[in-house]
């Protein structure tokens, strides 16, 4: 299909590249420029992959930076909030270092300009299309993206499984993308800045759902965390299950008394020869103390107690859970996730009742 018809798809809303998508992929002019010469210069353009809704619009799976390159430089690309981004200049390029400063329509610059003939050029370059047809099963769509975008990326895990969300339901994913900015939550975890930068905050609070709500002993079946936690939190964006605004106060109530009480120290170990809790975040640690706690909140929340003394019962409670002989063998380096968190899990609910 030629880039002409692709863009008047794309005017016309039956091509949706997901301009939400620009936050987690991002090439920079150089880039650009460096593309729009391979086209000049007729180098094969890679194959762009669509899945065919079932309205008939093509959801782009991979291929959005070519894309949204092209429709920049053009002029016609458009923001999440369908506000159009300004058009794209070229840089300086190592073969044709002409096309430095040029636009795709300057006519109040014409030394700047491409010239109709180029532009015409341009347009009349194709993409080799793939169709995921509507017909296929709806999950092809997410896993073939994960795996096209997962070769050769930089990108973390959580970067690509947010795209896919957003492509299942983008609703879940700023309902997801809200919790994981909850100040409270952000105290207990302290996470450093390149976890932040790779979106980890967000796996977490996909973890604290997923291991809260699913029994223990089907752990055993899976292998992959990472597949895991793509395919339950897939499973979330149609369910009709999971409610969003309990499990969010859920979320809440729990974070809200981890920061009055344990604060920064919640995730952490704890030191018995020196009495205090150090040393950097643990996710192991995170599972077994979130999830128990989340699992008898209500009662934590009922107690009556002062704050003072639900910070010393939760500090014991913290402590007895570094004690816990099967909890210590169960978090060595190599435990796998799978029979890691059938055994913690289980312990955490058992020490975090009130």
């Amino acid at each position: 299909m030629s880039i002409g018809e692709l863009m008047n798809l794309y005017e016309d809303g039956e091509l949706d590249i997901h301009p939400e998508f620009q936050r987690f992929f991002r090439w920079t002019d150089d880039q650009q420029s460096k593309f729009i010469e391979s086209m000049f210069l007729g180098i094969p353009i890679p194959s762009i992959f669509v899945s065919q809704r079932e309205d008939g619009i093509w959801d782009v799976i991979d291929g959005l930076q070519r894309l949204s390159t092209i429709f920049q430089f053009a002029g016609i690309l458009k923001n999440e909030d369908n506000i159009p981004y300004p058009p794209s200049v070229l840089t300086k390029t190592k073969y044709l270092p002409s096309l430095e400063n040029k636009k795709w329509d300057a006519k109040s610059d014409p030394p700047n300009s491409l010239t109709p003939s180029q532009r015409i050029y341009l347009k009349r370059q194709k993409f080799d299309i793939k169709i995921v047809k509507k017909t296929s099963d709806p999950e092809i769509k997410y896993e073939l993206f994960q795996r096209i975008n997962s070769l050769g990326t930089k990108l973390s895990d959580q970067e690509l499984r947010n795209c896919m969300l957003i492509m299942a339901d983008k609703s879940f994913y700023d309902w997801m993308a809200a919790l994981s900015e909850y100040i409270p939550f952000q105290n207990c975890v302290c996470l450093s800045d390149n976890d932040i930068f790779e979106q980890y905050d967000k796996e977490l609070v996909l973890r604290f759902f997923i291991f809260k709500n699913i029994e223990s002993d089907t752990l055993g079946e899976q292998k992959n965390i990472s597949e895991f936690i793509n395919d339950n939190a897939i499973s979330y964006t149609n369910s009709n299950i999971f409610n969003r605004e309990l499990e969010g106060q859920i979320f809440k109530k729990t974070f809200d008394l981890l920061n009055e009480t344990l604060s920064e120290s919640s995730f952490k170990k704890f030191n018995a020869e020196k009495n205090r809790f150090e040393g950097k975040f643990l996710v192991t640690t995170f599972e077994a103390t979130s999830i128990g706690i989340a699992s008898n909140i209500e009662r934590w929340s009922n107690s009556g107690l002062p704050l003072d003394r639900l910070t010393e019962i939760l500090k014991q409670k913290a402590r007895e859970l570094w004690q816990d002989p099967i909890y210590l063998s169960s978090i060595g380096r190599g435990a796998r996730f799978n029979t890691r968190a059938r055994t913690i899990i289980p312990i955490g609910k058992r020490i975090f009742v009130p």
